[in-house]
């Protein structure tokens, strides 16, 4: 069974930092194989994705988010994280990590995905 849980949420000050990980219990990621996203969804919001991981090591970023963000996985446990700068209000919402079916990662069909972690920004 895949489980995926989110951890590192919080409240973070405007132009702070954050890491989150993402503990891919029964899942690993494989060359060719399914990539595993970050996204989030703020309330009131259709969820978008904010970053990619293959098996390979090959990274892809939401553009509106790209500079912003570091999406990494730790290969000795197969952690993932998304280390997350200069973050802004409007960044707060519940980020999850996923692994969606399709390429296509904005049409939010998931084959697995996390509960999320709540991320605040707010001074």
């Amino acid at each position: 069974e895949v489980q995926l849980v989110e951890s590192g949420g919080g409240l973070v000050q405007p132009g702070g930092s954050r890491r989150l990980s993402c503990i891919p219990h029964g899942f690993t990621s494989r060359v060719g194989g399914s990539p595993i996203i970050w996204a989030r969804q703020a309330p009131g919001k259709k969820s978008e994705w904010v970053s990619a991981i293959y098996g390979d090591g090959n990274t892809y970023y939401n553009h509106n988010m790209k500079d912003r963000n570091t999406i990494s996985r730790d290969s000795a446990d197969n952690t993932l994280y998304l280390e997350m700068n200069s973050l802004k209000p409007e960044d707060t919402a519940v980020y999850f990590c996923a692994v969606p079916r399709y390429t296509d990662f904005g049409l939010e069909i998931y084959d697995y995905r996390g509960q999320g972690a709540q991320v605040t920004v707010s001074s």
